[in-house]
């Protein structure tokens, strides 16, 4: 079976941790050892994975320097790709039996310069800030802010994805069985110019709607959304919150959701299973296993009507 893996960023780098390359390298080799059973068990893999925290850390130091010397957001978002996507590829080869493919590629996604979303920034990245702090970098550095939680971060335009650019080269890599690590934080999203030829433009693309639509792209079976809660809840906070375990393509609202965070993964899960037919799961990474066998997580599927809770 053909799996499409998005491996959320709250699952390589967990709220409060430090940012340092050491604590990646071990969260990455946690989810590697999640993902192996998959693997073992004659699995084709493809991998995406967030770049949130990662590309808002370059953007920052980017920033600390002279004007003239700062990188746009989408030369940030390849910088960051090819990092996670390093450290993804060699802990897959660390893992594996001798002889196993595995590749890391760099992904254009196709974005529409019409699209409404750079017109109303949305998207978080970088670090969590107190209030004052955001509001003063803000001022400094021309930022958009908004709160995330109790504290504030950096907002950026994210634009849906309409193509994803490298998907022939993806297939042609799994028609050799390898491992594919690609379309990092939601890939580099490029606009087409009206001679034909791509430029990069200042915005970063959901990863999660990223996914679905490569999924749709290479005809995955299964799209596998991993994060660090174990499913997706109805009254998320609430002493009344409930465990979601089976869902229809509609049955959810994904605006009854925390935008930024589980919203877009209903809407990509939901999104996938209605247009494919095929199934789409959210859940906790540890659980990868399970989930795709249906006894944990949470699985959006045609043959579902309604909402079926956990019990």
């Amino acid at each position: 079976m053909r799996i499409l893996v998005a491996l959320g960023g709250n699952a390589l780098l967990r709220r409060g941790e430090p940012m340092t390359a050491a604590t990646q390298r071990e969260n990455v080799r946690r989810a590697v050892a999640a993902l192996l059973p998959l693997l073992e068990a004659g699995h084709g893999l493809v991998i995406t994975h967030g770049n949130g925290p990662q590309v808002g850390l370059l953007a920052l130091q980017t920033a600390a320097g002279p004007a003239e010397s700062a990188y746009p957001l989408d030369v940030l978002g390849a910088e960051s790709e090819g990092m996670v996507g390093y450290l993804i590829e060699q802990e897959l080869d660390n893992a594996l039996p001798a002889g196993r493919l595995v590749a890391a590629l760099l992904t254009q996604v196709l974005v529409d310069r019409r699209d409404p979303a750079f017109r109303r920034p949305t998207k978080p990245i970088g670090p969590v800030y107190e209030r004052a702090q955001a509001e003063r970098l803000a001022q400094e550095r021309g930022w958009t802010i908004a709160q995330d939680g109790n504290g504030w971060r950096r907002v950026v335009a994210s634009p849906r994805p309409v193509q994803v650019l490298e998907a022939r080269v993806i297939e042609l890599l799994l028609s050799h069985n390898a491992t594919v690590v690609c379309a990092g934080g939601g890939g580099i999203p490029v606009l087409e110019r009206g001679d034909g030829s791509l430029v990069g433009v200042e915005a970063v693309i959901d990863k999660d709607l990223a996914s679905a639509l490569l999924a749709r792209q290479l005809g995955a079976d299964h799209l596998l959304l991993l994060t660090d809660v174990d499913g997706v809840y109805l009254d998320w906070g609430a002493a009344s919150a409930r465990r979601v375990r089976r869902a229809g393509p509609a049955a959810l609202n994904p605006s009854g959701f925390t935008a930024g965070s589980m919203a877009p993964k209903v809407e990509a899960a939901g999104g996938f299973a209605a247009e494919t037919g095929k199934l789409a799961s959210i859940g906790r990474l540890e659980d990868a296993t399970a989930i795709l066998r249906g006894t944990a997580g949470t699985t959006f599927d045609v043959g579902t009507t309604g909402v079926v809770l956990h019990s």
